[in-house]
């Protein structure tokens, strides 16, 4: 997982590697699994606290890599709120994938 810069591949084969990769990361789970929960997004620091990881470097190569996976998206609130961490629709339907089950918009809240 350290080898650089992930991106969403074509080809599905490829892709059912990625997703073996992001299920055996316990972080890239975890922060999944808090931010489908969530559906107004998560700051850094929420998300930090969340996971636990009592890390802000490990949250931030987490957040990187689902970033440009593309299952996580960045939003700025220009009006001086946090900035917030929000799944994609790719994000939900990976972990729907990962979980072997479709992730419904009902469960999220």
């Amino acid at each position: 997982m350290n080898t650089g810069l992930w991106v969403w591949p074509s080809d599905t084969k490829a892709q059912q590697e990625v997703l073996r990769r992001v299920a055996r990361s316990p972080q890239l789970l975890r922060a999944m699994t808090f931010l489908i929960k969530n559906e107004r997004g998560l700051s850094d620091s929420e998300l930090d606290v969340l996971t636990a990881s009592n890390s802000h470097w490990m949250t931030l190569w987490t957040v990187r890599q689902l970033t440009s996976l593309g299952f996580v998206e960045y939003k700025v609130d220009f009006f001086g709120g946090p900035a917030q961490y929000h799944m994609t629709e790719l994000g939900r339907n990976a972990l729907g994938m990962i979980a072997g089950q479709p992730i419904q918009q009902k469960l999220l809240t």
